[in-house]
């Protein structure tokens, strides 16, 4: 890291400050969604008081549902951010190194050969790297925004089934309470 550092010059700093940040986002969604038991927290709010009209059933299950979509993609637009910034810096790094490369060259020819190469080389690194942070993060952001894709099937699929056993439940009380003289 250090040789990157020494290469790479000071737009590695960034770069791995997102690197950084990637990784803490990709390791709390990781457990965030691991932990996740959104079928219990439906299921709870499903527990009915007689009397209670559906349309407060289905509001509170949008409103969940709603809830939990917005929990669970905490970080999201931080890693989209570093999907597109990650790369711009690592081109930053690659104009700086070649400007710096450049710059050697004088009006009498090639002043250092070693130090045109370190511009080379810096901007190379910065690249690489910028590539390595974008790469990684977008990875991590498709990955977990079709999990929550996914999870949000899966709990629409679920309400809906807990819904249609209430509307059910609600028609054969109705239709009980009419059969009785």
């Amino acid at each position: 890291m250090l040789a990157a550092v020494r290469v790479g010059g000071w737009v590695v700093y960034p770069l791995t400050l997102l690197a950084v940040l990637a990784m803490a986002i990709t390791i709390d969604r990781a457990y965030v969604f691991a932990r996740f038991h959104a079928f219990r927290r439906l299921d709870a709010m499903f527990v009915t008081q007689p009397g209670t009209p559906l349309w407060l059933h289905e509001t509170r299950a949008q409103s969940l549902a709603t809830r939990i979509e917005r929990d669970m993609s905490r970080g999201f637009w931080l890693l989209e951010t570093i999907v597109t910034a990650a790369p711009l810096l690592g081109l930053l790094g690659t104009i700086v190194g070649m400007m710096h490369s450049f710059q050697l060259f004088g009006g009498s020819g090639l002043v250092n050969p070693g130090a045109v190469t370190g511009g080379v080389a810096q901007s190379l690194v910065a690249t690489a790297i910028g590539l390595i942070v974008a790469l990684f993060a977008l990875f991590a952001f498709n990955y977990f925004s079709r999990r929550l894709e996914r999870l949000m099937d899966d709990l629409e699929v679920h309400a809906n089934e807990r819904l249609s056993e209430l509307r059910l439940g609600a028609e054969n009380t109705v239709a009980n309470a009419s059969d009785v003289p």
